[in-house]
């Protein structure tokens, strides 16, 4: 049906292939009047150096950009990295210390008559607990310990200071090793405690 329908609009007088065929003709002078000085002489040449120019351009600039992207990722993973790890150890401290709160509960040794200060150092201050005259002796001699615990200083045996020790090492205030030199424990000297005899 299509070759009869052609057939008929031929007969008709519709010449539709010599309509297209001139068209392509009467466009191509006009686009060789319109760009023929131009495209001839400096329309090709300028697309053939112009890309060379732009593509070793481009080249270095994705290289750079590739490079400074390479950087901040890398710069990114380590502050989330330090920040995981940072978190990461805060838990862990929270979890020791609560772990040692309840491993200290009712090991306390504090005496409510305490009438001695004992010194010592302890975060880069020079702080002091109350203790008997008999609970200075001992802790001197490393039978007694000081552990921190919420801000509090507690005395407890040396058998509890070692576990707590390993439990939060941080919490340990005070170990005296029996025998160090009396330079390593300074404030065990008898000038920086209390004598026994001292009347108020």
């Amino acid at each position: 049906m299509s070759d009869s329908l052609r057939d008929q609009l031929l007969g008709l007088g519709f010449k539709p292939a010599p309509k297209p065929a001139p068209r392509p003709k009467h466009d191509a002078p006009k686009a060789k009047a319109g760009q023929g000085g131009k495209p001839a002489h400096t329309g090709k040449p300028q697309p053939q150096h112009k890309p060379q120019h732009q593509k070793g351009k481009s080249r270095e600039d994705i290289d750079l950009a590739k490079a400074y992207a390479i950087r901040a990722q890398k710069e990114k993973d380590e502050r989330i990295e330090a920040e995981r790890l940072k978190q990461e150890e805060a838990r862990k401290r929270r979890e020791a210390k609560a772990a040692l709160a309840e491993f200290l509960a009712g090991k306390s040794l504090n005496a409510a008559d305490a009438d001695h200060v004992r010194h010592f150092e302890y975060g880069g201050k020079i702080k002091r607990i109350h203790v008997t005259a008999e609970q200075l002796k001992a802790l001197n001699a490393g039978e007694l310990g000081v552990v921190q615990m919420d801000g509090r200083y507690l005395l407890v045996d040396a058998a509890t200071l070692a576990e707590a020790e390993t439990i939060f090492a941080q919490a340990v205030a005070l170990k005296v090793d029996p025998n160090a030199p009396r330079e390593d424990d300074p404030y065990a000297d008898p000038q920086y405690q209390v004598p026994d005899d001292l009347t108020w």
